[in-house]
């Protein structure tokens, strides 16, 4: 049975699909089952010493060898006191005192375990190797005549028109050529509706086409498109542990050592206590060797090492099914202790497409002067006043300014234009009507020449389930915050409509800031939520930022903890309860495996335990632990 140090588990206890060979435990058990029946039924050729200790030797040898020669490999890596040594020095030992079965038994057992271990951590890995197959093995590309070619998807540069049939994984990032087509993005973000996705608009990798072949221009090479971040984010996760994870690898690295020490006394103790003693039974050193090993196989650590980070595994692999990315296991410890959620508003818990809802006091040729400044922005507003008057072609703004957190001065033919809210005109010491402070609604204020001009009105409406994300997080016991730049007025409607604890608008960059530094100074773990783009500085800052809806986003990708890869803010309550489940899991199994391996190793010491039940204790609570870890991944997809 081979292993590996794949997962870098500190006693060396790895596995390949090898070790899932299944052939060797079978044929050292069926020799054990055809011994213990020989000796049962008293076959007399069986019966010779020599002759017992042949057989269990040959049936030693298919479970035996190899992890004699780990223990070996892993002692000349420095790693002594590795379980391997300790499965070792119990069966040679027991082979040493005659009871030769016992040795087969404590050999066969852990390797069936071993392999039941590795068929749960396969199981586990597969929740995040099945986002390799989102990767497309193929590109098919329009050449200028209208012929097509088939190439490798590395192959494809930006620019290329590519060709994707109905139930072909899109190979690169692109934008849609023809009309509107509907995808199916459950792969990538868990939502099970088809997205309808408009001419123009930005169609990611690992998409498929659902009722039409569709056109598509390259954006990015392969190696950079959103499906090829996500495998990276996603593998890199698996290697950051939690604080969990690595109290059990320092635990196990001082724990082994111990309890080598501790079954070497119960050999020694007895011996001296009997030459100090007179009057003490005769020393039995079989019997006290006996109790040693006995105490060995119960103390191998192999069901908290194995079962505490396939807690997190799993947890890892099951966040991603539902479009939930964590950039570690130490994200998952993190996001189980907040007890704060800061959410941004516009795009985050609203729907960030806004509407213009009326003009005041602007004519068509203010309109086309306002529309012309705003189309040198992307922001969700400025976009909307251009999808309501577009920029005409023969007004061209020069000198534009975008003045973080206020607005856009640009000046056309000669005059000086101010657009953005009612901040921008005072900080540049305009005078406006001061009823439109009170006014709830999100404000595009526009000034010319230092003089007031006019305003546009547009709505935004909260998101489907944002009133169910922020009850979901009452329910969870989680204070809820709305942090935005927008008017006071409008977060707290939006506040009210929502339920949110608590609102505070009219900030800046550096306000949102403020607030979340004051949160963490008054003890609180505030997990962030925004777009990954304007609040990079908050989710850096946050005990958890999480980005929402930011799948392409290379910002998200780089600054958040947590990437939620749909436009769902109830996804957060579930980010939440998934990363409380590795934790308590892990919790219970290192409460469950400390006990149960501290009674059955006083009843060894004391003789009230053999090493048969030595044997299935080990290996039956390292499978009751690794079955407990693996619940993570039997949740129903919409928990």
């Amino acid at each position: 049975m081979a292993h590996t140090h794949d997962h870098n588990h500190t006693h060396g206890h790895a596995h390949t699909d090898e070790a899932l060979a299944w052939w060797r435990p079978a044929l050292s058990l069926a020799m054990l089952v055809i011994g213990l029946i020989l000796s049962a039924t008293g076959a007399s050729w069986f019966q010779p010493q020599p002759v017992r200790a042949v057989w269990y030797a040959l049936a030693f040898l298919p479970v035996g060898l190899d992890v004699i020669l780990q223990a070996v490999h892993a002692a000349r890596d420095g790693e002594i006191f590795s379980e391997f040594m300790l499965m070792s020095i119990a069966a040679i030992g027991a082979f040493a005192i005659g009871e030769y079965p016992e040795a087969v038994a404590v050999m066969t057992f852990y390797c069936i375990g071993e392999a039941l271990q590795d068929r749960a951590v396969s199981r586990a890995r597969s929740s995040i190797q099945s986002l390799v197959a989102l990767k497309p093995d193929h590109a098919v590309i329009v050449n200028p005549d209208g012929s097509t070619r088939v190439i490798d998807p590395a192959d494809v540069h930006a620019g290329d028109i590519i060709q994707v049939k109905p139930g072909e994984r899109v190979p690169v990032d692109g934008t849609l050529q023809a009309d509107s087509a509907a995808f199916d993005t459950a792969a990538l973000t868990g939502e099970s509706m088809p997205r309808l996705i408009e001419s123009g608009d930005e169609v990611l990798a690992g998409m498929i086409p659902t009722d039409t072949i569709v056109t598509l221009q390259a954006l990015r090479p392969a190696s950079t498109s959103a499906i090829a971040r996500i495998l990276t984010l996603v593998e890199e996760a698996t290697e950051r542990k939690s604080p969990t994870e690595l109290f059990i690898s320092r635990f196990a690295r001082i724990y082994t050592p111990i309890v080598v020490l501790l079954a070497v006394l119960v050999i020694a103790l007895p011996w001296l206590y009997s030459l100090v003693v007179p009057t003490a039974a005769p020393y039995a050193f079989s019997l006290w060797l006996r109790r040693a090993l006995i105490f060995l196989v119960i103390s191998c650590p192999c069901a908290l090492v194995i079962s505490i980070p396939l807690s997190y595994f799993a947890g890892i692999g099951a966040a991603s099914r539902r479009g939930i990315l964590f950039k570690g296991g130490n994200y998952l410890d993190a996001i189980a202790r907040t007890d704060t959620v800061v959410f941004d508003k516009t795009g985050t818990l609203t729907t960030g497409h806004f509407a213009v809802s009326s003009v005041n006091g602007l004519t068509d040729s203010h309109l086309d002067a306002v529309s012309a400044i705003e189309a040198t922005s992307t922001h969700p507003i400025a976009q909307a006043i251009v999808s309501h008057h577009p920029a005409p072609a023969d007004v061209t703004p020069t000198d534009i300014r975008n003045i973080a957190g206020y607005g856009l001065s640009a000046a056309i033919d000669g005059h000086a234009w101010l657009v953005g809210s009612t901040r921008l005109l005072q900080h540049q010491g305009i005078n406006y009507p001061a009823d439109l402070d009170t006014i709830p609604d999100t404000m595009v204020a526009c000034a010319i020449d230092g003089q007031y001009l006019g305003h546009i009105l547009l709505s935004d409406v909260p998101k489907s389930d944002a009133a169910q994300a922020v009850t979901a997080l009452t329910r969870q016991g989680i204070h809820t915050v709305i942090l935005s730049g927008d008017k006071q007025a409008l977060v707290t409607k939006v506040a009210t409509q929502l339920g949110v604890n608590t609102a505070h608008g009219d900030l800046l960059p550096q306000g949102k800031v403020d607030h979340i530094a004051r949160l963490q100074a008054d003890g609180h773990q505030v997990a962030f939520v925004g777009d990954g783009i304007n609040d990079a500085p908050v989710l850096a800052l946050s005990n958890v930022g999480i980005a929402m809806g930011a799948l392409g986003s290379d910002m998200a990708i780089q600054t958040a903890d947590v990437v939620i890869q749909t436009d769902q803010p109830s996804r957060v309550a579930q980010a939440i309860s998934i990363g409380n489940r590795p934790r308590r899991i892990a919790a219970q199994n290192i409460v469950f495996a400390l006990a149960v391996k501290a009674l059955i190793m006083i009843l060894g010491v004391m003789g009230l335990a053999s090493l048969w039940a030595a044997v299935f204790a080990d290996v039956g609570v390292a499978l009751l632990c690794v079955l407990n870890a693996m619940r993570i991944t039997r949740l129903p997809h919409d928990d």
